[in-house]
């Protein structure tokens, strides 16, 4: 089912949320091909791996409906090993020079011992890896190639809650393919504002077995907390709990190449929002540029 028809789709029955699993040893600096990923990553620990934030059950006041549709090429899951346990978020393909970056939220990558990260688009799981495996690349020092804004590492998901915005550089799947070769990319838009008319949300919620969607208008939320300061994009859509973090918000969706203009990611206030029928955005502008322009920089280098 494509985009266009997804409304009319049922929604799944939910279940219970996935538990974390214990990983193996990390591998050698360096050291992270889409071969090992897929062999690390199996089916069983992919459906295991537990959301990255926790699901809320707080109704919103005038949401938008989410349903579970069939998904899109350049949105996927991002798995991550971290503290011991698996997990993930979602993820996107965005364009860029090299075809060789996706953009998530930053507090799904946070941390030092985030380890053993890969895109798979399109998971589901009937399908796990339809398009296959794309490990995110490591450092010469083991660190995974992660783009961050410093700024939000050092005054954490609260007080940095505008520059939850994360980039990371893939590389190519077993065949030697770079991912956005393979499924396409968004095109990433910096300062269109935060009011949009017909924005679709994409996530992957951690107790479907399908990734959702819903088409809705987005509005500028202002926090009244000191200590989430700053304005952020806000979207009412239904169902949208822990595993969707890092979703794109897409404008000007094109149902033939199957992308659209990436204006934001789930996160920013409250990594997301307190409810699962209320997301939110760090809004994208002047930062995001920059840190894109980082990682494509980064990414050149090698």
């Amino acid at each position: 089912m494509t985009v266009a028809a997804a409304t009319a789709a049922l929604l799944l029955p939910a279940g219970p949320l996935p538990v974390a699993e214990a990983g193996s040893a990390m591998p050698p600096p360096g050291r992270w091909s889409a071969r090992e990923a897929q062999t690390f990553w199996t089916a069983d620990r992919m459906a295991s791996a537990a959301p990255m934030t926790p699901a809320s059950a707080t109704a919103a006041t005038d949401p938008g409906t989410g349903q579970d549709f069939d998904g899109i090429p350049v949105v996927g899951r991002m798995f991550v090993m971290k503290g011991g346990g698996a997990y993930f978020c979602t993820a996107s393909v965005v364009s860029s020079p090299g075809r060789d970056l996706v953009l998530s939220a930053a507090h799904c990558l946070l941390g030092t011992d985030a380890r053993q990260v890969a895109f798979v688009p399109l998971y589901t799981a009937a399908n796990p890896q339809p398009y296959g495996m794309f490990p995110v690349l490591r450092a010469a020092d083991g660190k995974s190639k992660v783009w961050i804004d410093p700024l939000y590492k050092s005054l954490g998901a609260d007080k940095g809650a505008t520059l939850d915005v994360a980039f990371a550089q893939v590389g190519p799947d077993a065949d030697g393919f770079p991912v956005e070769e393979v499924v396409g990319g968004n095109r990433l838009v910096t300062g269109a504002g935060y009011e949009h008319a017909k924005v679709s949300l994409i996530g992957y919620p951690a107790s479907a077995a399908r990734p959702r969607l819903c088409v809705n208008r987005t509005t500028k939320f202002t926090s009244k907390d000191p200590g989430i300061p700053g304005s952020f994009l806000r979207i009412d859509c239904t169902g949208y709990p822990g595993g969707t973090s890092g979703g794109p918000f897409l404008k000007n969706y094109d149902t033939v190449t199957e992308t659209g203009d990436v204006v934001g990611v789930i996160g920013g206030w409250k990594t997301g929002g307190d409810t699962a029928d209320t997301s939110y955005s760090s809004y994208f502008g002047p930062e995001v540029k920059k840190l894109y322009e980082q990682a494509v920089a980064g990414a050149k280098a090698g």
